[in-house]
């Protein structure tokens, strides 16, 4: 107690200027909360008005309250709150309007209390000193109310808020209790909305369109009923003057909205199912200053119309930080204050590192119990000023975060909470029902339309690999054009349908970075259950039909007759076919490859590797019969589908030919390619490796599901397990 009594008196003389919140002195450049209305008048901590019973706002919840939050929140306030005003303080009421109509009503949203007790996660391997990201917290939140989860990084923030939503990884464990309207059940489907801190939207689409499909994904019901939601929620996020633009950001090289702009987007498309409660995970990430406090003033809004808010933040602004209701101090996982944004600050007085004036609250909270903090300290130990030396960040952050731990474990505030929550689950209220889904044949119309409608104006992902194809076969069309129907020529021609098969298979290369988004999209869609595996995979299946289709009739029709292969409208149409079949195959490889690797990068590697050695095993450069058994005929040649394809093509041109040999004696079509390469003399032999080309376009996709299903949903990929099990050596 001598160490901490030491530290705290040397931080209170070295801040001159800071005081108590109930004796400092106003400052004219200091703001915090003002009345509405008095915009002019800057107000500091200490002289903020108290407001009338008029100011007040009483919201009327809907169904989903229960007579519990009722009662509970007609509680008196916290204790420190208390001792700096009389009266209440309500936070500062968000702007009207917001970007929507000025005569447009937005509907209430019908919130619900959240209350969680003792509180703890482990996650085996987290931490070296500790597996425990979250040690025994407590707290609730109110409809209508924002409660904001603050800390440093790696302070167990995103996991405490992942737990109370109910989404933590299997590698953690939750010990506790989280209630809901005063019951442990969990919440159910459309009840609750989560959104990442990086989420991913599809920039090619508006953003109405982009919620639109999104509300078709998610709700059943008629299409004008999802319209409206959709206004809805376009209206709350202050989004009415974007409506019609492109999101844009992203791979989509096209100009859309701000930073600001997407990350209300990304909220708006949970608010299609006016949830009841919100969870977002740093609402403020990459933001500036101004698009934060505009992202902060739309969410007061939004939870003015009754919805439950819950987030984290790192760190705030002071006008930011004075639109939270409550706020969860975290440091190492440890609870250090949760209760009004005021007492916090008294909270800190008691502990003896009172706020200076001319500094941002958040900011004072992350300066005294951030560690890493202890690395400038040591960097400055013997740096000195005109003034004298770095008194004012000569704090162990170490002695700060026991004092503030021990000082509200030992206060009212704590107390407080203990008994709120205790009010808050004596009896249950309303019980959360689940909303209904769309049908899966509806999520996969949307999901193909909506794919069909990207690849349309994503032209450099799309358009332009179909202009690549048509200047490639261009360049062998040309190579090997004029080579005539004689027995010579049969040799070049195998080369020349070898050539266009692997490098048009090869230059599929190009669309990793858009199989690669369309995954992250999945993942994101899933993660909220709006997506399936089966449901993602059929709609990406029929949505690249017409693309891969185009691809392949506009390069064989002009490689074909380049060539000069035989004059037959049914063995044109076959070649168009095998080549079809050809790229549905490689298609599902990419699919399998990214969702692998997970990264443009190493799917490019990957994918390069693996057609290099199919193209290898292919029976060009040495006949299948030829090729060593282990490895490259048992099983690369039989895994390979070049060579499915190259035969199908080759016993298409050749099976049933002649060629003369002098003046009296012929060969057969298979009797002249059986050098060069090995085909079967069957006539069927062709129609066969097309099923053979079909099974493994759908095998692909089969194997992608299951990753899909069972693998992607838990962040496991072959790179992270690698990358895991040489951390785990190396310990």
């Amino acid at each position: 107690m001598e160490e901490i009594q030491s530290q705290s008196d040397l931080y209170r003389s070295s801040s001159s200027c800071a005081s108590s919140p109930t004796s400092r002195v106003p400052s004219s450049h200091f703001f915090y909360v003002r009345k509405p209305g008095s915009l002019r008048q800057p107000i500091s901590f200490e002289d903020s008005p108290e407001w009338d019973e008029a100011d007040h706002v009483r919201m009327e919840y809907e169904a989903g309250g229960g007579d519990s939050i009722n009662d509970a929140t007609a509680t008196p306030i916290s204790p420190s709150l208390s001792k700096i005003n009389s009266g209440s303080m309500a936070s500062p009421h968000a702007p009207e309007g917001g970007g929507g109509g000025a005569g447009n009503a937005v509907r209430k949203i019908a919130g619900a209390s959240i209350a969680w007790r003792d509180l703890t996660v482990t996650v085996k391997g987290k931490r070296r000193y500790s597996d425990k990201v979250v040690k025994s917290s407590n707290g609730y939140a109110f409809p209508g109310t924002m409660t904001v989860i603050m800390g440093p990084a790696k302070s167990g923030k995103s996991t405490l808020l992942r737990a109370l939503a109910g989404r933590l990884p299997p590698s953690a464990k939750m010990y506790g209790e989280v209630f809901v309207n005063g019951s442990k059940s969990h919440m159910p489907y459309g009840s609750y909305g989560y959104v990442e801190r990086e989420t991913q939207l599809i920039g090619s689409l508006t953003v109405r369109e982009f919620l639109y499909y999104s509300a078709l994904l998610q709700l059943p019901g008629f299409l004008f009923e999802k319209r409206s939601v959709v206004e809805d929620a376009i209206q709350a996020m202050s989004l009415s003057d974007y409506a019609n633009k492109l999101i844009g950001g992203g791979h989509c090289y096209m100009k859309g909205l701000r930073s600001g702009e997407r990350r209300r987007v990304s909220i708006a498309r949970e608010l299609v199912m006016r949830p009841h409660i919100l969870f977002i995970d740093e609402p403020l990430y990459h933001l500036d200053s101004v698009s934060a406090l505009l992202m902060m003033v739309t969410l007061k809004k939004l939870a003015s119309m009754g919805c439950t808010l819950v987030f984290t933040i790192y760190q705030s602004s002071t006008e930011v930080f004075g639109l939270f209701d409550r706020i969860c101090l975290l440091s190492n996982g440890n609870t250090l204050f949760f209760g009004e944004t005021l007492a916090c600050l008294q909270h800190f007085s008691n502990a003896g590192f009172p706020c200076p004036i001319m500094q941002s609250p958040s900011d004072h909270f992350l300066r005294a119990i951030n560690t890493d903090f202890d690395r400038i300290i040591a960097m400055c130990k013997n740096w000195q000023d005109d003034n004298g030396d770095f008194s004012a960040v000569n704090m162990d952050t170490a002695v700060a975060i026991r004092t503030l731990e021990a000082t509200y474990k030992s206060s009212e505030d704590a107390a407080s909470v203990e008994t709120m929550i205790f009010k808050l689950t004596e009896r249950e209220g309303t019980e959360l029902k689940s909303k209904g889904k769309a049908g899966a044949a509806t999520r996969v119309a949307v999901l193909t339309w909506r794919s069909l409608l990207v690849m349309s104006r994503e032209w450099k992902y799309y358009w332009l690999r179909l202009i690549l194809y048509m200047i490639l076969t261009l360049c062998i069309g040309t190579l090997y054009s004029g080579l005539g129907h004689s027995l010579s020529s049969v040799a070049t021609r195998v080369s020349a349908v070898f050539v266009f098969v692997s490098f048009a298979s090869l230059l599929g290369i190009a669309g990793i970075p858009s199989l690669l988004k369309e995954i992250k999209i999945y993942t994101s869609e899933a993660s909220n259950q709006h997506s399936g595996a089966f449901v993602f995979l059929l709609g990406q299946f029929l949505g690249s039909i017409p693309f891969l289709f185009l691809m392949s009739i506009s390069s064989s029709l002009v490689f074909y007759f380049m060539v000069g292969l035989r004059d037959d409208f049914s063995l044109l149409m076959y070649f168009v076919l095998n080549f079809f079949m050809c790229l549905l195959v490689n298609e599902g490889l990419m699919l399998f490859i990214v969702c692998i690797g997970r990264d443009v990068y190493w799917s490019t590697l990957t994918f390069g590797s693996v057609h290099v050695i199919m193209m290898l095993a292919a029976g060009h450069f040495r006949i299948r019969n030829a090729l060593p058994k282990p490895i490259w005929t048992y099983p690369l040649a039989y895994i390979s589908f070049h060579t499915y394809s190259i035969e199908g093509l080759l016993e298409n041109e050749y099976l049933g030919e002649v060629f003369a040999v002098g003046e009296v004696r012929s060969i057969s079509g298979y009797e002249a390619i059986r050098g060069d390469y090995q085909i079967s003399p069957d006539t069927s032999s062709k129609w066969r490796n097309v099923l053979v080309l079909l099974a493994m376009a759908f095998g692909y996709r089969l194997i992608v599901y299951v990753l899909l299903r069972f693998c992607l949903n838990k962040n496991v990929s072959a790179r992270s397990l690698l990358c895991h099990r040489k951390n785990n050596s190396s310990r």
